[in-house]
């Protein structure tokens, strides 16, 4: 006799370790903003298709370009007077007629320029880096959804959009603890026909909805259809 576990989109067989699952992405991505900034571009033609080192959102970056830029100035600035400062210091130290809090005030103002210039350097950083994530680029991950519109004002933790990689699938299955070890030694046959497919991961903590079950996964190499039921056996 049969036993069937029916959950979501696969079904079980316990006994002729015979499976079912929905062919999926190997990764997908949810894409969020780590800025804030109002959305000035949404390349909504390359959503549903796979990128190209395309450009998918950019997020207005005009006034952190220009305090960029000023900030570099400031940097050279204060880079030029901080070695101003410490030739003083050094050429004070030699001169025995100058006191000590002389010498201490003068060091002060070196320090002083010192801590301006590291604090500069920080802020420019983080502009480079903002402005480095006001535009959003795939390489050649699957555009699945954009889920914002040109004007939207964004903020930390928005939802951009959603990117899948379709180098390769992944099925996923719930295997009964007892029978993990048995699967591990046989044959994978995906719809009928015997593979060379081998278990990717088996998730060795029972899974929160099927309480006497390992998650287990198998990759698929490049395939051509996504979304389908495949039959799983293990013989």
């Amino acid at each position: 006799m049969r036993y069937l576990i029916v959950s979501l989109l696969f079904i079980n067989s316990l006994f002729a370790y015979e499976f079912y699952a929905k062919l999926e992405p190997v990764n997908s991505y949810a894409i969020k903003s780590s800025v804030s900034g109002k959305v000035l571009f949404v390349n909504d033609e390359i959503e549903g298709k796979e990128a190209n080192n395309s450009k998918i959102i950019e997020i207005d970056s005009y006034v952190d370009r220009i305090d960029l830029k000023q900030s570099k100035i400031k940097l050279k600035a204060i880079s030029e007077m901080l070695e101003i400062e410490e030739k003083n210091y050094n050429r004070m130290l030699k001169v025995s007629s100058k006191s000590g809090f002389e010498k201490d005030s003068q060091k002060l103002k070196a320090i002083n320029y010192r801590t301006t210039k590291a604090d500069i350097e920080v802020k420019i950083a983080n502009l480079e880096d903002s402005i480095k994530n006001k535009l959003l680029k795939e390489k050649n991950r699957y555009i699945y959804n954009i889920a914002v519109e040109e004007g939207d004002y964004v903020t930390p933790g928005t939802l951009l959009y959603e990117a899948k990689d379709l180098s390769k699938g992944k099925l996923e299955i719930y295997v009964p603890i007892d029978d993990i070890e048995t699967i591990k030694n046989k044959n994978i046959y995906i719809d009928g026909k015997k593979s060379d497919l081998k278990l990717n991961k088996i998730y060795e903590v029972a899974d929160s909805k099927h309480i006497s079950s390992y998650k287990v996964e198998i990759v698929i190499p490049s395939p051509k259809i996504f979304s389908r039921l495949v039959k799983i056996e293990f013989k």
